[in-house]
């Protein structure tokens, strides 16, 4: 058994949080609904031992991490520092980590992110703050590391160490292969690391290959260990480290052998837990019918059957026992849910005309519906939803697409020059076109874009959506370019959602007044565009609802090129013919910017379209496995109900 954890109770007995230790699971932890709920509570937990450790006049020494999942943690306190007079004057802190070479002034460092997030904001003492330092001579390196190990020590040690984790197991940038005994060093990153963090960078050809990191053994020394992740990539890895086996392959799991552990999860990065994913293996369920075809669809995955070959030894060997007893034989549940998931297939997204609609996804009334597609970026209403944005417009509703940011920071710097010199030769001495050309040609790395090339690349990707929605028969008065304030900011780091960029959204659902929303609910990443635009949205529905026209208009949300829908998720499947796949394909060529050497590519070497197809294909190719008609390529969407 571990011994008593301290520090934890606001963790373990926080109303949205949830922990049911399981003979899978050799790390505590906590799942929350979602990442900002649990961000509050461990900011909580470190106001509480900053408080404690002032009263006995005794310094409170903080291991911290940076990237995106810490965030929320520093806006509350700095919160409570700013409106409950927190103070960080007793406060001792040690970064985990920093590329190297790195300078403190480039926006990329985590000095800066540190002293942006945080420290700006509070009273803690400059000589206090402790952050690997990126500026160093190679020869230095290993005595600074030293001595940082010394002042940690001199200190008192770490009180409590805040950790993120990376898709490759790494805490700090403890990279896998690192020794359990290892001390702050620098180390090379790993190929995965680096791509993570492409998207900050704008292209893997800037991340530093090389780190300076707090070891595995200076980490595991902290009195107490809080590590944080969120969204659904991050879920195997979680997986890996809570239910596994200890390795070096993934360092993370080291943290098992720690006493004073917490993951702090959001349901995304715990989807993989096996009480999260298939809880009737843990424990006898209350089987709700979500949870009986979650259970049915993975049992017919496992056995490699059709829903309706399934037999009650199948469900006996497989922990369902009790949702026999309730069914009363798999007879009847396979039926029950075979049909489920067939009323789920509909080639008529926007509801069939004159159809009885009992067991349909959609309303049959009014035929003719109108309907509003929100695209995060220029291109994910085509990339997520292109068969069924060109289904809705053939069967003849009002489509209208609105296009959330203008996507300018994922356009190049060569595909902007090529465009400016192309006006500049169709216009002559344009000084506007001179400018812009000239500010591409002084851009050093990491520059902010000027506003005049901003405004180039917004327009590049707008004409692009005009390319593509002509393609699809859709009126360019029914195109709209909303430009949420929010991301205007020619970085990748985007400001807050203001009450400029709801009344956007209000404005133009007001205007259309529509039947049918679709909106991308992919929200891998808790700080991405896509998820600070549904948050957009949702903000909005929450003010419109109790207009009149609201209750007329439903809501579906379709995921983006990274995930797709587990199938049990799924509540409409849109069918595309080897014709429709084709077209789909051809809408996304429009967006030529984002072709062959788009800027945010990820881990994965497929272009967009690539992607898209291949998830279409696979979820067709799953409902077939169960048992229904083989189709081309489907598209899914599930309903939100606000």
């Amino acid at each position: 058994m571990k011994t008593e954890l301290k520090h934890t109770d606001v963790l373990k007995h926080t109303e949205a949080g949830k922990f049911e230790e399981t003979r899978f699971e050799k790390i505590h932890n906590a799942i929350f609904d979602n990442s900002d709920v649990a961000s509050v509570a461990v900011a909580n937990e470190i106001a509480e031992l900053i408080r404690e450790k002032e009263a006995r006049k005794e310094p409170c020494v903080l291991g911290l991490a940076t990237g995106s999942s810490p965030i929320k943690v520093y806006e509350e306190l700095v919160r409570m520092h700013e409106e409950e007079g927190l103070s960080f004057r007793n406060v001792i802190t040690f970064n985990l980590d920093e590329y190297y070479p790195m300078s403190k002034e480039n926006t990329q460092s985590y000095w800066y992110f540190m002293h942006e997030h945080l420290f700006n904001h509070v009273d803690i003492l400059p000589e206090n703050i402790n952050i690997p330092d990126g500026e160093l001579a190679p020869e230095e390196i290993h005595q600074f590391c030293i001595d940082y190990e010394m002042k940690i020590k001199e200190a008192g040690g770490l009180d409590f160490q805040l950790l993120g984790i990376g898709r490759t197991g790494h805490i700090g940038f403890n990279e896998p292969g690192s020794h359990y005994n290892s001390g702050t060093r620098n180390i090379t990153l790993d190929h995965i690391t680096r791509i993570d963090a492409a998207t900050a960078f704008l292209g893997l050809d800037h991340v530093p290959k090389v780190a300076i990191t707090m070891g595995i053994s200076t980490i595991r020394k902290a009195k107490r260990i809080v590590l944080l992740a969120w969204g659904i990539n991050k879920a195997s890895v979680i997986k890996e480290t809570i239910e596994g086996e200890i390795s070096s392959e993934v360092p993370a799991t080291y943290l098992q052998n720690h006493d004073n552990t917490t993951f702090v999860l959001d349901e995304g990065a715990a989807a993989e837990l096996t009480r999260i994913k298939t809880p009737w293996l843990v424990k006898n369920c209350i089987w709700t019918e979500q949870l009986t075809i979650k259970a049915v669809v993975w049992l017919s995955s496992k056995m490699n059957k059709s829903v309706l070959k399934l037999t009650d030894k199948d469900y006996n060997f497989n922990g369902m026992s009790n949702l026999l007893v309730e069914q009363g034989s798999a007879y009847q549940l396979n039926i029950n849910m075979f049909n489920k998931l067939q009323h789920t297939i509909t080639g008529w997204p926007g509801g069939k005309p004159g159809a009885d609609d009992t067991n349909r996804p959609e309303r049959n009334t009014p035929e003719r519906k109108r309907v509003i597609i929100f695209s995060p970026h220029p291109d994910d209403d085509v990339i997520s939803m292109g068969g069924t944005f060109d289904r809705l417009v053939e069967q003849g509703h009002e489509v209208h697409v609105a296009y959330q940011t203008s996507g300018n920071i994922a356009v190049s710097d060569e595909e902007a020059m090529k465009f400016a010199e192309v006006a500049l030769d169709v216009n002559g001495a344009s000084n506007k076109v001179k400018k812009i050309i000239s500010d591409l040609n002084s851009k050093k790395d990491y520059d902010v874009d000027t506003i005049e090339v901003r405004e180039l690349k917004g327009l590049i990707r707008r004409k692009e959506c005009f390319a593509a929605t002509r393609y699809l028969d859709t009126p360019d008065e029914n195109v709209h370019f909303l430009d949420l304030p929010f991301y205007e900011t020619g970085r990748v780091k985007k400001n807050k959602l203001s009450d400029q960029d709801i009344k956007i959204m209000c404005d133009i659902i007001t205007e259309v007044k529509p039947h049918q929303i679709y909106a991308a609910g992919d929200l891998a990443d808790p700080h991405g565009t896509h998820k600070v635009c549904l948050d957009a949205l949702f903000m909005a529905l929450d003010i419109l609802k109790k207009e009149s026209f609201m209750d007329d208009c439903w809501v579906w949300l379709y995921r983006g090129a990274w995930h797709e829908w587990d199938i049990h998720d799924i509540e409409m499947a849109v069918p595309m013919s080897p014709d429709q796949v084709q077209k789909k394909k051809q809408a996304i060529f429009f967006h030529q910017s984002q072709k062959d050497g788009v800027m945010f590519q990820g881990d994965d070497s497929r272009e967009f379209w690539m992607r898209a197809e291949d998830r279409n294909r696979e979820t067709a190719k799953k409902y077939h496995d169960l048992g229904m008609a083989d189709y081309a390529a489907f598209e899914a969407f599930k309903r939100y109900h606000y």
